[in-house]
């Protein structure tokens, strides 16, 4: 099982990916957002904003937040240090329901860009 260090260095890679981004990814990732992402095992989430292409402000909160967030992602912190080091295909896991991701449809649609 991945630890809270572990899935926060996960979520630091993922933005310095967003960052070096280009093209049609760049500007998938140019939405500015607030974003959770729950890790289930842990029972903690993370939550910050999507913002100039990077994940930003990101603090970590026990269990699910009052206040929910625009882009909301929900899965096991086995699967996001999965998913950021390539060994685990986004929309496998989202299609098998491993990950859940919450948003309006607008904001889905320019996200499948980075999918």
């Amino acid at each position: 099982m991945a630890t809270i260090e572990e899935c926060r260095s996960a979520l630091d890679r993922l933005s310095e990916n967003l960052a070096k981004a280009e093209g049609d990814m760049r500007s998938a990732a140019a939405l500015d957002r607030s974003l959770s992402c729950r890790i289930t095992d842990l029972d903690i989430t993370f939550v910050g904003r999507l913002a100039d292409g990077r994940i930003q402000d990101v603090v970590t909160v026990p269990g699910t937040p009052d206040e929910r967030a625009q882009i909301r992602l929900t899965m096991a912190g086995d699967d996001l240090v999965a998913l950021v080091e390539g060994r685990l295909h986004f929309a496998k896991a989202w299609g098998s329901g491993r990950v859940k991701l919450e948003a309006a449809l607008r904001d889905l649609l320019r996200l499948r860009k980075l999918l």
